[in-house]
């Protein structure tokens, strides 16, 4: 690795498979371990899945946004790579595997009511066109794109998102409900037995956290505070400053509107949401760091938290556990032992010391971005799965910076300025919203991060009234009528800070 390496950019998006991706991008380049000419891992056409006697095959028309969201909890990912027959008994082995049954958990999940508009059960085998997507193509051209990075479990947001952050979930083999989300660390938020990257890194020119919304889902760990979390409409002021000394800056989208569970108007590209918004981030985070002073000194890792329901052919691999929680523990729902990757997900990783048309064939998951940090900055491992992950540092190959990169990425139109107002987050507080559960999804996670943040911004004689506040929400008009509130009370104090 370059000595000069010392800003670490981390940009993770939502719910994307790798083949969903860049399946049918045919990217030929040279391989990074031997150098010699090689073609991405990517869709040959013929892949599919058969259902009720139907033959659903890959092809490059993807639909965007998709009507209904693909599943993936834990149980849907048994079934996509298991088939409808597929069991996971508590303790494990994970079943056999055969990506079989993305079609058939597609077809019935998550309620059969949505049944009649799935319309076409195929939607889930649909990827994109490589014109569909030309600012990941750009990149994935200029730099290196790796086709065996792998989500960390075979499971939902919250807790692949935990391993790049910690390479563990403490546990967590699903989305939590809000009952569990009571008996967590209420306020101080979610510890893990050996820390976070944050933990590791100090405050003092460590780290900083960039966030399209008021709640990064950073914010439900122990230790990230109210002023921790800064609007992503200041990055591209902030990297271009000649002082800006942080060694890993992690950026998360706006997750738009999450209290309808629709995502909307962000620009995490959610499958309800669409990509356009999500290329509009890439954009402006790549072009923010090319520009500025710190490019040299720069590596930009590039990927999606997990696959979304989306196909992809890849069989995961077994993988280390971290060993820091065991099945059954407090936050292990199915008795998950952590031993098996997720679906493969798109990875691109950028730097000028990486030649251009760089493929890697090499096994990564979200551990791998632990890893890398303590790698380039000397930093102890955090559990056994980082101190087995591959680093992506053998990447930065040259020895001298590229001067070929691009300055600018094109869309497909013209893009718009990524999403900067809270407010578009909280549509459900505005207007009527079904009045269906509030334990879905990731809801239950922003819940707990916005009480954390309640809980922080208010005297402390009103804890117990916030609590109680809190465990009474029985709706989702609740949660975004709450939710409003204390979005409001951050950017209240985030302006009294910027002051």
């Amino acid at each position: 690795m370059p000595a000069k390496i010392q800003n670490i950019f981390v940009l993770m998006l939502e719910n994307r498979s790798f083949d969903h991706m860049l399946g049918f991008s045919a990217i030929n380049g040279t391989d990074a371990q031997t150098g010699g000419s090689t073609t991405l891992n990517g869709l040959t056409g013929t892949e599919a899945n058969g259902y009720r006697g139907q033959t659903y095959t890959v092809a490059p028309n993807a639909v965007d946004p998709m009507p209904v969201g693909p599943g993936h909890e834990f149980l849907d990912v048994l079934e996509q790579l298991g088939g409808s027959n597929a069991a996971y008994p508590s303790g494990g082995p994970y079943p056999p595997i055969s990506n079989c049954g993305f079609v058939s958990d597609y077809a019935h999940s998550p309620s059969p009511e949505e049944g009649n508009a799935r319309g076409d059960y195929g939607r889930i085998m649909a990827c994109f066109a490589p014109t569909d997507l030309p600012v990941l193509m750009a990149l994935a051209r200029s730099f290196a794109v790796c086709d065996s990075w792998h989500a960390s479990l075979p499971g939902p947001t919250l807790p692949n998102r935990l391993f790049a952050l910690a390479a563990s979930a403490a546990g967590l083999d699903h989305s939590p409900t809000t009952g569990e989300l009571a008996t967590w660390e209420t306020v101080d938020g979610l510890e893990f037995a050996n820390g976070t990257i944050f933990d590791a890194l100090t405050r003092n020119n460590g780290w900083r956290i960039y966030s399209g919304g008021d709640f990064p889902l950073a914010a439900v760990l122990k230790g990230i505070e109210v002023g921790d979390a800064l609007p992503f409409a200041d990055f591209a002021a902030d990297v271009a400053a000649e002082d800006y000394p942080w060694r890993f800056t992690w950026i998360e989208p706006d997750y738009g509107d999450f209290i309808q569970g629709t995502y909307k108007g962000g620009t995490s590209q959610h499958p309800l949401d669409g990509i356009a918004g999500g290329e509009g981030l890439i954009k402006a985070v790549y072009e923010a760091i090319r520009g500025s002073p710190h490019w040299e000194n720069s590596l930009l890792i590039l990927t999606w938290d997990e696959h979304g329901g989306f196909y992809d052919h890849v069989v995961p691999p077994s993988a280390t556990p971290p060993a820091d929680s065991a099945p059954g523990s407090k936050y292990n729902q199915y008795g998950f032992g952590f031993d098996r990757y997720g679906v493969r997900v798109p990875a691109v990783v950028i730097s000028p010391y990486i030649p251009a048309n760089t493929i890697d064939h090499r096994l990564y998951d979200h551990s791998s971005i632990p890893k890398t940090i303590e790698v380039a900055f000397g930093l102890a491992s955090l559990t056994n799965r980082d101190r087995d992950a591959q680093s992506v540092l053998s990447l930065l190959s040259l020895s001298q910076a590229r001067t070929d990169t691009p300055t600018s990425l094109t869309m497909q139109s013209a893009p718009s300025a990524p999403s900067v107002t809270p407010a578009a987050a909280y549509t459900a507080a505005l207007a009527p919203v079904p009045e269906g559960t509030v334990d879905s999804g990731n809801l239950p996670g922003f819940l707990h991060i916005a009480m954390r943040l309640d809980i922080a911004l208010s005297p402390a004689s009103q804890k117990h009234a916030i609590l109680a506040q809190v465990q009474a929400i029985q709706s989702r008009t609740q949660a975004g009528q709450y939710i409003a509130e204390v979005g409001a009370k951050v950017r209240a104090a985030r302006a009294t800070r910027a002051q």
